[in-house]
């Protein structure tokens, strides 16, 4: 591993310590994702709003989101997304390797903040993110984040939820 990160590094492709984490036996997870070079790498990511104000299952919000996503901050590539009054999750996969994800995260939050300037809607300051281990943790996580509005009485069927959508073709590679 050490000498393909080492080529992975002297090519430019990824800034050497950034992206990758050595398991230390932590109690709270390291900042940043642990990306595993020659591995299906998807991200579990949820975002809250700050004070868990009500204000991010809205047209405007998903319209920005995914213009933001899709076009301006493609470090990372956003696959199927879901937004909740006050949160939101999302599945993404690291595409330009000079960027964590947590830098991305911030990036799309400050772009879609400047859009939006005349609003009081706040972003939490930190997110959670988890890089899922296999299939079965990707297809568990993605069934129960599709049925959050409908456990939250927010609607009778999943599938009604107007705030979710697909930007980009995630799929799991592998096992």
């Amino acid at each position: 591993m050490l000498s393909s990160l080492a080529e992975v590094c002297h090519v430019g492709r990824l800034a050497c310590g950034q992206g990758i984490q050595r398991d230390v036996g932590r109690q709270t997870p390291a900042p940043g994702a642990h990306v595993l070079l020659g591995r299906t790498n998807v991200f579990f990511v949820t975002v809250n709003a700050k004070d868990a104000v009500p204000w991010i299952a809205s047209d405007a919000v998903q319209k920005s989101l995914v213009d933001i996503w899709r076009n301006e901050a493609t470090a990372w590539l956003v696959g199927y997304y879901l937004l909740m009054p006050d949160h939101l999750h999302f599945f993404c996969a690291p595409h330009d390797l000079h960027f964590g994800i947590d830098k991305w995260v911030e990036f799309w939050k400050r772009q879609f903040t400047r859009r939006h300037l005349d609003q009081s809607w706040t972003w939490q300051r930190k997110s959670f993110h988890h890089r899922l281990r296999d299939r079965v943790e990707y297809e568990e996580k993605l069934a129960y984040v599709r049925e959050n509005p409908w456990r939250k009485d927010l609607v009778a069927n999943a599938d009604d939820w107007p705030f979710q959508g697909h930007i980009h073709d995630i799929r799991w590679m592998g096992d």
